[in-house]
């Protein structure tokens, strides 16, 4: 259903089902996937897909042009994944020829106020908690959890399963399955509980908490854990999987405990 109220472009694609209610603008060229319904006063822009299911809360502004100032005015996008909820004033910003295009996975939840910038990558089932703000080029990989008022620098990696606690300003890449915390921010152990919940047994959590014993707690340096992790541990998709991401951190990860 559809207010009379809105205002959608003949040129948008609208599914089976969704709703539009009253003062929201939909442009050109979106796409909007079955069973989504969009609240009052939101505004998608032109070059936005959204998927099935999602709910999109008052005040959100979706596809807008980057705070970039080396955007030329390119064709970039916005994509959404099915299932994703977006609360009040969420704003997502298109991508620049970076990468072309700015994505939110599918089962996300974006609560109020979150800022996600160009050319982000948000993976799937991310919590981003209220006033989370996202530089321009980060990657969020998959059941990410950030907490309120969590500040990222551009270019930064933020781990699948990794788990950082509200008010952190992440100025370095933050492993997968960690918790990270305090300020200037650091490990601050495994996120044992988040990925018990999500089903991992015993024996990968023991695993994960190995890696990360000789990673952060046994050695004073990064380079040296590293070295001890690949000489003391069996290799396995877990080992490989942290020390590709360790690898792949050109500015680094965050540091240790003190």
């Amino acid at each position: 259903m559809i207010s009379n109220l809105a205002n959608v472009s003949k040129g948008a694609v609208i599914g089976k089902d969704v709703q539009i209610d009253s003062f929201s603008t939909i442009y050109e060229n979106v796409v909007i996937g079955e069973g989504t319904r969009i609240h009052p006063n939101v505004t998608i822009y032109s070059g936005t897909t959204i998927g099935k299911n999602c709910e999109i809360f008052p005040g959100s502004v979706i596809g807008v042009v980057p705070q970039d100032l080396k955007f030329d005015g390119e064709e970039t996008t916005v994509e959404i994944g099915d299932n994703t909820v977006i609360r009040e004033c969420v704003t997502i910003h298109k991508g620049t020829k970076d990468k072309w295009k700015t994505s939110i996975g599918s089962n996300c939840l974006l609560m109020t106020y979150v800022h996600v910038a160009h050319d982000c990558q948000v993976g799937n089932n991310v919590i981003l908690a209220s006033y989370v703000g996202l530089a321009g080029h980060n990657t969020i990989e998959d059941y990410a959890i950030l907490e309120g008022k969590v500040g990222t620098q551009q270019f930064i990696r933020i781990g699948a399963h990794a788990f950082v606690a509200g008010g952190s300003l992440v100025r370095k890449n933050v492993p997968p399955y960690v918790k990270a915390a305090r300020e200037p921010i650091g490990f601050a152990g495994v996120n044992s509980i988040g990925l018990r919940r999500r089903g991992f047994d015993d024996n990968f959590v023991k695993e994960v908490e190995d890696i990360y014993r000789l990673l952060y707690v046994m050695n004073n340096n990064i380079s040296k854990g590293v070295e001890v992790i690949t000489n003391s541990l069996p290799e396995s998709e877990i080992t490989k999987q942290v020390l590709s991401f360790i690898s792949d951190s050109d500015k680094g990860i965050i540091r240790g405990m003190i």
